[in-house]
Order: structure tokens, then sequence, then C-alpha cells
């Protein structure tokens, strides 16, 4: 970092949280493509609203075509759209928004660097369902694409997902719904004290 860069003070974060009625967190939703890590973010943003929570959501697909546009699909390319997602969580949840992250990370490397960027803010939320379960489903087709060759490291197939060992949350969605995978982020939220 340059010695030449000085960050400037703000308002302290309690203040804003008071304001808002809530703490500011990060909810890190991972697991592969067509898992289910969207549409549960989506739910839970709608519940939330509608209990006058303030959200923001991070997409990794809303994030590719921005912020991280200019990022491929390899190790290197994936850690730096994880760090950038992470930072930019980071300045929500230090202002009192919770912060919907929905990226595939397929790493226990990534995740790691998200927790040391976002420190107690970070909830790990495994999105879990087998290959064969988000294959059948390919909601992008994207599925069928890397069956022709047409999609290069595809996680799952061409590179690897490698499962959380210690989630703070594991969603099931093989097994749970949307309402109840969405049902269980708002319990844990409540358990963990975030929404004041």
């Amino acid at each position: 970092m340059s010695t030449d860069i000085h960050p400037h003070a703000t308002l302290p974060r309690h203040a804003k949280e008071v304001l808002l009625g809530q703490k500011g967190c990060v909810l890190w939703f991972c697991g592969l493509s067509g898992s289910g890590k969207s549409t549960i973010a989506g739910a839970l943003e709608h519940v939330l609203h509608d209990k006058g929570r303030f959200c923001i959501r991070l997409d990794g697909d809303n994030l590719r075509t921005g912020l991280n546009g200019n990022l491929g699909f390899s190790d290197d390319d994936r850690l730096e759209n994880i760090r950038r997602t992470a930072e930019l969580a980071k300045l929500l949840a230090s202002n009192g928004v919770i912060v919907l992250c929905s990226l595939i990370t397929p790493r226990g490397a990534f995740r790691d660097l998200a927790r040391g960027i976002l420190g107690r803010d970070f909830s790990e939320i495994y999105v879990k369902a087998n290959y064969a379960t988000c294959e059948a489903r390919d909601p992008k087709g994207l599925y069928a694409k890397a069956g022709k060759g047409e999609v290069a490291n595809f996680t799952g197939r061409d590179s690897a997902f490698e499962e959380p060992q210690e989630p703070d949350l594991v969603l099931d969605t093989e097994a749970l719904s949307i309402e109840d995978s969405t049902f269980e982020v708002l319990e844990y939220l409540r358990n963990k004290g975030i929404a004041l």
C-alpha cells in the first residue's frame, strides 16, 4: 500500500447501525452453480426488506458484468474476484448494511481470504447440492455447455470444488425448499443477534 494514502474517518459504525436498526454483517453463500445460492439470497433479500432491514446483494454473475468484468475463471482471477467482493462487502457491513454475497467460492483458500478480510462480520453459508443435482437443474444452461466443452474451468467438472469443512450454516437444497432454506438463514441471524 502506498504511504501517500490517508483514509478519512467516517461516522462510527455504531451510529449507522442504530440509524438502520440492525447490525452490519456479511452472509457469504458458496456452492456449485445451480445449488441455489442466488435464489436463496434473493428470497432472503425480499423477506429482510419486508421486515424493514437494509441489505444489498453482491451476486457473482452481476459483479462480473461490472466491477469484476475483467476477470476470467483461472484460480488467480477467481481469487481476485473474491478479494474485490470481500473488500466491497467490508465497506458496506462497516456502514451497518446486511450484505448477501452469492459466489461459488470453490476453494477453501478463497473462503479463508474472504474470512480474513471480513473478520467477525463473515458468516460462511454452504448451499449444498451435488454435481448431478445441479446438472439436472441447470438453470443457466451452463452444465449443458460444459458437457460440450464450451465452458472452460467449469467448477465441479474441470475445476474442483472443495466442500467447506466448518461452515457457519449448511443449507442442503437437495432436501430443503427455498422457503425452508430462507427460514434457516433467518433463524441463524436471530441466533447471532444480527437483526436488532
